[in-house]
């Protein structure tokens, strides 16, 4: 009874008291908690609004702070949004270079593509904001140099291959880019559909790209009237 008494009287004390005095006794967050928890918010709206569409008014109303602590930590909207452009690049690139673990080349190309469609399936609204166009002032995180990135990881191996079928590997970048081009699309694609299932996404993409690679002419030739 007295312990109700005593609670009753400090919830009647705390209750008289300014809010500026009780919102001092909130938890504060450490400089790097806020720095994390603005990168989520950002995320978050720069894949349902792109860029443009964002603005740091509502970043930081989501986060319950004033702008300048999104200045403080990130300099304005681009400094945000470099940031988490620079950390979905490096996580879906991780992704695929660590995924390319198999010896035969069928099973290389499968497993670029079930990393890229593990990615966008698993982090969704960051595949959301790499294939979205980048402000004017980013010069890099646009989805061309994402592709351009992930095919350097992929032309390597062509280079081997094609060498070992006596083909010019000087040409496997072009092959890399137009591959990891044609997964990349297809992903793009596929964040929206979800249909067919990943696995068979997958295969059709694997099929189309190794039956091609399969039957591949060393010397290509054109068909139609246009040489030139």
């Amino acid at each position: 009874m007295i312990d109700d008494v005593a609670t009753d009287s400090r919830n009647s004390s705390e209750n008289n008291r300014p809010p500026s005095a009780r919102r001092t006794r909130r938890v504060r967050m450490t400089g790097k908690e806020r720095r994390e928890q603005l990168l989520d918010i950002g995320r978050t709206l720069f894949a349902d609004k792109g860029f443009e569409g964002t603005s740091v008014e509502e970043i930081a109303a989501r986060a319950g702070v004033s702008k300048p602590v999104v200045y403080e930590h990130f300099g304005g909207k681009e400094g945000l949004y470099a940031v988490v452009v620079d950390r979905e690049m490096r996580r879906l690139l991780d992704m695929v270079t660590g995924a390319l673990t198999a010896g035969h080349p069928r099973e290389l190309l499968e497993q670029a593509a079930f990393a890229l469609l593990d990615y966008i399936e698993t982090y969704t609204d960051g595949f959301r904001i790499l294939v979205r166009d980048s402000p004017v002032t980013q010069s890099t995180g646009t989805f061309a140099s994402l592709i351009s990135d992930i095919a350097t990881q992929v032309e390597d191996i062509l280079g081997l291959e094609f060498k070992a079928r006596g083909f010019d590997p000087k040409l496997a970048p072009l092959y890399a880019q137009a591959l990891v081009g044609m997964v990349a699309l297809t992903g793009q694609w596929w964040v929206n559909a979800r249909k067919p299932e990943k696995a068979e996404v997958a295969a059709h993409l694997v099929n189309l790209a190794w039956h091609g690679l399969e039957n591949l002419e060393s010397k290509p030739r054109l068909v139609g009237h246009r040489k030139s």
